[in-house]
């Protein structure tokens, strides 16, 4: 083993009998889910948490190569005396650890998915599952050969209130869909100097704010529509933090359409400065039908419009009692073969590609259609 690997296991904790025989009994002698996370930086953290909070889950190992992050992460897993590593591969290699949470940089996930996936484990990875094409197909194979769990980290597809209000308009409740205009329009900027800064402003470690952070929205209005879009048009730009932080290769501004099957457009923009006391909500999914509208994101609770002028608002869903970490709930589950998959590979190829194609919009000006990005779903 390497020395640095040597410095960062087991910071916090004495290398004993037990740390070293925990590697070698088999998952299958108790009754938690064997899980290691890779990638233990702020999104990592929230997933090590929601790991924690499931009674049938055990933190068995950790891995991040800075310092600082492993150790924190270290404390709050010490309950089950979790190896550390700062070689994601050595994870990959135990044979007892049953269950991998993928929390890396975007580009890395695909890599680190697959390797995962083919050597035996269910997988819970990140969105987007892949920046490119190349890379939403190769894990795509990998899930679709596989006998394994995999669950793309599309979260708002376990939230119960959107699963109602999707089930209403499937139903019917604004009769055909016409349209839908989406928006994510942040405060500001990710801090510069902040703990994802030495990845997330360079477009070929994140995919760029539509392909990292959109990805939820587009998948939400993909989920209403029921579809994936044929094609897609737009524009990018910066124009608020020109060259900050200085190499700056991703978007601060854009606008889009997509194209659907039957003529339904969906309009999406995004930016990095809303004012916050703007009168109006900064991540919006309008839905318009014949019948009547709805916002899905921006209002409590959830109210149709109806197209009819004397009609009245209705309320479609009440406030739910949401259940914050349901979606790592749902994939300890799909393991367990005691509940449904909440975010198939199929769900987080859809939701990546459809981003993907979004941004290549963007970025080169021109139509870009589904079909050119090579993937079958």
């Amino acid at each position: 083993m390497r020395s640095s690997d040597l410095d960062t296991q087991r910071r916090h904790f004495l290398l004993g009998a037990a740390a070293v025989a925990a590697q070698t009994v088999s998952a299958q002698s108790g009754d938690r889910t064997t899980t290691a996370i890779i990638g233990t930086g702020n999104r990592g953290s929230y997933l090590l948490t929601a790991v924690r909070d499931q009674p049938n889950m055990k933190v068995s190992a950790l891995c991040d190569i800075k310092p600082d992050r492993l150790d924190k992460a270290a404390t709050a897993a010490a309950k089950d005396n979790p190896n550390t590593y700062t070689d994601w591969r050595k994870i990959i290699d135990r044979k007892d650890i049953e269950a991998v949470v993928v929390a890396t940089p975007p580009h890395l996930h695909s890599q680190m998915a697959i390797a995962a996936l083919q050597s035996g484990k269910h997988v819970y990875c990140e969105k987007p599952i892949g920046i490119s094409p190349e890379q939403v197909k190769a894990l795509v194979a990998a899930a679709k050969a596989s006998k394994k769990v995999f669950v793309s980290g599309q979260q708002l597809r376990s939230m119960k209130q959107y699963v109602e209000l999707v089930r209403q308009i499937r139903e019917g409740v604004i009769g055909s869909l016409l349209m839908v205009k989406a928006q994510r329009q942040a405060n500001a900027d990710l801090p510069h100097d902040g703990t994802s800064g030495d990845w997330y402003f360079d477009v070929t470690k994140s995919g760029g704010y539509l392909v990292e952070q959109s990805v939820h929205n587009l998948d939400l209005c993909n989920w209403v529509i029921g579809q994936h879009p044929l094609r897609a048009c737009g524009f990018g730009s910066i124009t608020l933090y020109k060259n900050a932080p200085p190499g700056r290769t991703i978007f601060d501004n854009g606008s889009l359409t997509y194209d659907y099957p039957g003529g339904l457009h969906m309009t999406f923009t995004q930016n990095v400065f809303h004012p916050r006391g703007l009168p109006m909500p900064n991540q919006a999914i309008h839905v318009f039908g014949e019948k009547g509208a709805i916002e899905l994101m921006g209002q409590t609770p959830p109210t149709m419009y109806p197209m009819a002028r004397e009609a009245k608002p209705l309320v479609l869903v009440e406030k739910q009692q949401e259940y914050q970490h349901a979606h790592m709930k749902g994939f300890v589950e799909c393991i367990r073969n005691s509940g449904p998959n909440p975010a198939d590979i199929t769900i987080g190829a859809t939701a990546a590609l459809t981003a993907i194609m979004g941004h290549r919009a963007m970025a080169t000006g021109k139509v870009v259609n589904w079909t050119e990005l090579g993937v079958l779903l």
